[in-house]
């Protein structure tokens, strides 16, 4: 079967750019960012916030099965497949792993705090309170990434490398040869 890679990290870390990158190596590529499926909820939807609450877990999870089972259908059609999502919890792939198994490969994007803020500064599709939100989400995020133990995970620093440089990185730690 085709590799599936659950692509994590900061905010502006990269994951959508990389996730895209990588899978264009493949012949069948399938990029599944996981926040968008979280937002097909047309009704309901609970916002993200640093405030948690029991419906927004039930819609992460929802959110996160939903990805997976369409990733295991179209890996098993063929596809290599790349969900990007962010970094959330203390077990952040365990909704993935039960549906997607031991094979998942598990990818943490890492550039430096200050190199996540500079591309977060660049981005023009956030407004300002909303980088703001963001900004947070990287500081929060990047220390619980210093207290997580990586064991089962490929931390790639991404900090000085080019997309194209992250993507051979990622597919040397995991060992996979694209054909």
């Amino acid at each position: 079967m085709p590799p599936i890679y659950l692509i994590m990290g900061t905010p502006a870390a990269g994951k959508t750019t990389v996730a895209r990158a990588l899978m264009n190596r493949f012949t069948h590529g399938l990029h599944i960012p996981v926040d968008d499926v979280r937002h097909m909820v047309v009704s309901g939807l609970a916002d993200m916030s640093f405030d948690w609450s029991e419906e927004l877990g039930r819609q992460l999870r929802l959110a996160h099965e939903a990805s997976a089972c369409v990733a295991q259908t179209y890996a098993q059609a063929g596809f290599a497949v790349a969900l990007d999502d962010f970094w959330f919890g203390d077990v952040p792939d365990a909704d993935y792993a039960k549906i997607l198994g031991p094979d998942l490969h598990r990818v943490i994007l890492r550039p430096s705090r200050a190199t996540a803020l500079i591309r977060l500064a660049e981005r023009g599709k956030d407004g300002d309170s909303f980088k703001q939100i963001l900004a947070q989400a990287i500081a929060e995020v990047d220390n619980e990434l210093e207290r997580h133990p990586k064991m089962g995970w490929h931390v790639i620093d991404s900090t000085d490398l080019t997309v194209d440089e992250t993507v051979d990185r990622i597919l040397n730690a995991t060992r996979t040869i694209v054909s």
